[in-house]
């Protein structure tokens, strides 16, 4: 199908993704999409939509966490002339607007208590009050929701409506994180070089030791991130093979910049090139998380002072836990103690393999990925 080719990807999550969207496309049935920002949750709730016998009419999107939460009900429900203040005319909802067709609600776990419980009853009933009347308007719409939010957590803690999480979930839609379907990342990197290629020039291309950055990768942004990374380079070196020891260290995004220079000796890089002109010559600043973010916890003076502190904190902490008659009566702070603990090992770890990610996550017994994450997360040293 036409519409189908817009769902990217040759991983077995890609193709189970579009196998369901034929069968549950064609039904009228509540859909439910879940996955992280950046998937593609959107693009989705259209291939349903254009699966469907509605294809012909209306795709309505709502974005339900960008819309101040006061101005909702009358986005979704529409308004009469006078309802509130400015209210100057009538005006038709998105209910009203997709008539016929499909109205997709994203983030509907950003949706307000009091504006759940009138959607539960417009999908009950298939009737909508727009604001300032009490007569109700029959709709015909196929409901599609979307979240990247754990809905089953916020019913526990009381912020989402549980029928109304029911009455959604009729058609539960899993979109996998990009990280845990490697195999996408080349089609989509092609489909992405085609789609932001200029008039009248190739694709780029990316030379193999990029796309073997591309693949190390975690993708915090998913999909989107990669479309606009390629959208980037795209305009940067139009018709090019992109290698990213050429490309200027502030194009690239950080969490690439810290693989390229935690690890070397697993990649066929070649020597560094003079400063400024390249990608590979700078430091990873300890004070950027793998994203680009400041990392939850700060370097303190055990994690940047001399090494055998740090182990004599550690054995401190581990012989006081072994020791109750030595538990200090003022207390002590668990939390603290036990990132502390964390902290100096990882760093202990990384001082015995000489700055090697690979070796210090053997010597730790966790996964590479694992520990580059908490390496940002604390700011450590590699070298």
């Amino acid at each position: 199908m036409q519409n189908l080719k817009t769902i990217v990807g040759r991983s077995a999550e890609i193709n189970e993704l579009r196998a369901l969207i034929k069968v549950v496309g064609p039904s009228d049935a509540t859909a439910l999409i879940l996955g992280d920002s950046g998937t593609g949750k959107e693009l989705v709730a259209r291939a349903l939509h254009d699966c469907s016998e509605r294809s012909g009419e209306p795709f309505i999107p709502v974005n339900c966490g960008a819309i101040p939460r006061e101005l909702l009900e009358s986005e979704l429900f529409g308004h009469r002339k006078g309802a509130f203040t400015g209210a100057i005319s009538d005006r038709k909802g998105r209910f009203e607007l997709a008539s016929g067709g499909t109205l997709f609600l994203d983030e509907i776990g950003d949706m307000s208590m009091d504006l759940q419980v009138k959607l539960l009853r417009v999908l009950q009933e298939r009737i909508i009050d727009p604001v300032g009347t009490t007569q109700g308007l029959a709709i015909d719409v196929r409901v599609v929701a979307a979240t990247h939010k754990n809905i089953e957590l916020l019913i526990h803690k009381g912020e989402f409506r549980e029928d109304l999480y029911y009455r959604l979930n009729v058609m539960p839609i899993e979109i996998k994180a990009l990280h845990e379907r490697k195999e996408d990342i080349v089609p989509l990197i092609e489909h992405f070089a085609l789609l932001h290629a200029k008039r009248r020039q190739k694709p780029i291309t990316f030379a193999s030791i990029s796309l073997e950055l591309f693949m190390r990768y975690n993708w915090p942004g998913n999909v989107r991130e990669l479309s606009n990374l390629v959208n980037r380079y795209s305009a940067l070196y139009p018709g090019q093979n992109v290698d990213f020891r050429n490309v200027p260290e502030s194009m690239l995004p950080p969490g690439i910049r810290l693989l390229a220079n935690t690890d070397p000796g697993e990649l066929p890089i070649a020597t560094h090139v003079a400063s400024g002109q390249g990608a590979f010559n700078f430091e990873v600043h300890g004070d950027k998380g793998l994203n680009g973010d400041v990392p939850s916890q700060p370097v303190d003076a055990i994690a940047e002072g001399d090494p055998s502190a740090a182990f004599d904190e550690t054995v401190r902490v581990i012989s006081m836990a072994q020791s109750w008659d030595s538990f200090p009566e003022q207390g002590l702070p668990l939390k603290q103690h036990m990132v502390d603990i964390e902290r100096s090992l990882i760093q202990q770890a990384l001082d015995k393999a000489e700055g090697n990610v690979s070796k210090t996550a053997r010597l730790l017994n966790v996964q590479r990925t694992t520990l580059i994450e908490k390496i940002n997360k604390y700011g450590l040293s590699t070298t």
